[in-house]
């Protein structure tokens, strides 16, 4: 008999309630309260949102400003002459 290799997958979840992949996707659609993301997940997906938010908000205030609309000035609505 072989050694299983240790893995953090599925799998190994699958095999100790059922023994089928399609079992444990039906229990997890049932029972969404007893399935949550470990802890280290959530914080190292926390941490990666705020180096992205970070990055971007650098990238916006390094680069140059457009003028998108140089004609207007002020007023949002075009004016209309109803004659």
């Amino acid at each position: 008999m072989t050694r299983r290799k240790k893995t953090r997958s599925l799998a190994d979840k699958v095999q100790i309630r059922t023994g089928k992949r399609k079992d444990f996707k039906k229990w997890r659609h049932e029972n969404p309260d007893q399935v949550t993301s470990t802890t280290r997940f959530t914080q190292k997906k926390r941490q990666q949102r705020k180096l992205q938010a970070a990055r971007k908000m650098a990238r916006q205030e390094s680069g140059q400003p457009i003028a998108i609309h140089p004609g207007t000035s002020g007023s949002d609505t075009p004016e209309r002459k109803d004659d």
